[in-house]
């Protein structure tokens, strides 16, 4: 990775976390992180924070790809069933990623997948 991109990661970083007030972060860090166990508890229990909710798409988002790339790769005979539990790693390091994120009070998103937003 060139210094340019790393540069241009680190201020998109710091451009998403600065978007959601401080006390938001400090108030809902758990609830952003127990996005990852269910992903519409801070739906439910803190509807208006946007930093929980930023952790409920993201968690959203892992879920659906985990669905569609398992069920994909159950389809597919002999090759996909052997590439199934690669994919399940890399799903599992998502996810602590994503835990960690949230735990951190951090507003950045997957790689790969967190660009795509659903909840809003």
């Amino acid at each position: 990775m060139t210094e340019q991109n790393t540069s241009q990661v680190h201020e998109t970083t710091a451009a998403q976390n600065n978007s959601y007030s401080s006390e938001d972060i400090e108030k809902n860090k758990t609830m952003a992180a127990l996005s990852y166990l269910l992903f519409f508890l801070p739906l439910i229990t803190c509807p208006e924070s946007q930093f929980a909710k930023f952790h409920a798409n993201q968690s959203l988002i892992l879920l659906i790809t985990a669905v569609i790339g398992n069920t994909i790769l159950g389809i597919i005979p002999f090759i996909g069933w052997v590439l199934m539990p690669f994919f399940g790693i890399c799903i599992f390091i998502l996810w602590i990623i994503g835990l960690l994120n949230a735990l951190k009070g951090k507003a950045a998103q997957l790689p790969v997948i967190g660009k795509i937003t659903i909840l809003k």
